[in-house]
């Protein structure tokens, strides 16, 4: 995309700018990050945080949820008023959350096979992602709506916790919902990226980490289970 063109242009293509790389680069460098914090919590006491806060599962949304909302609020704040020391708060409030998160679901899996885990975890999670980045980025249209539908799913997906914390099998719609909501969320960012140039760096590479570790630690616990059936 040329420099020239309006910070609100949606347009065709799949050329990466130099802006686009450094977002992509940094939440990919920030999601390793991610990944190796919950393979070396995975052997701490911590992992069984989800274990307690899970007794209760509308109780473990909550807490992740407020943490992971916090952080990334508290992020950008630091990012856009150029303070390094809470960004950097915020930031760390975010990898601790997805990393014990990620840590208690790694848990149950032998520690011979986690870096398998993770490793087509991540081979999942990358090409998901660039389904919806090739959707997005070939459709000459606003994505701004999918902002909306993945609140809108967040919001169902802790209605149906609340209701499976009691009635268990509504627990599956919540996951669902859950996971919907992130993956919009990651369309949407991604649309933001392609057409929102006025926009931080910071901000959006942010904004793109918490979409694809949302992700991320929705297929974990897919991938966890397909590998205990077999």
């Amino acid at each position: 995309m040329s420099s020239v063109e309006t910070p609100h242009e949606t347009g065709r293509g799949f050329g990466i700018s130099s802006r686009e790389a450094r977002v992509i680069g940094g939440a990919s460098v920030l999601m390793a990050i991610n990944v190796a914090l919950m393979a070396a919590v995975a052997e701490t006491p911590l992992a069984a945080i989800n274990e307690t806060l899970f007794q209760a599962p509308i109780i473990g949304v909550i807490v992740y949820g407020v943490a992971i909302t916090g952080g990334e609020l508290i992020a950008e704040r630091g990012v856009e008023g150029g303070s390094f020391g809470i960004a950097f708060v915020g930031m760390v409030i975010l990898q601790f959350a997805f990393g014990v998160f990620g840590a208690g679901v790694l848990s149950f899996v032998p520690a011979e096979s986690r870096l398998t885990v993770l490793g087509v975890t991540a081979v999942i999670v990358a090409i998901l992602t660039a389904l919806v980045a090739g959707y997005v980025y070939a459709r000459s249209k606003s994505f701004d709506h999918w902002g909306s539908y993945a609140t809108y799913s967040f919001i169902g997906g802790v209605i149906a916790v609340a209701v499976g914390t009691f009635f268990e099998p509504v627990l599956l719609v919540g996951f669902v919902l859950i996971f919907l909501g992130f993956v919009l969320r990651l369309g949407w960012e991604i649309w933001r990226l392609r057409d929102r140039r006025d926009m931080s760096v910071g901000v959006q590479t942010i904004g793109v980490y918490v979409a694809v570790a949302g992700v991320f630690v929705h297929v974990l616990q897919l991938v966890i289970r397909f590998f205990a059936r077999e």
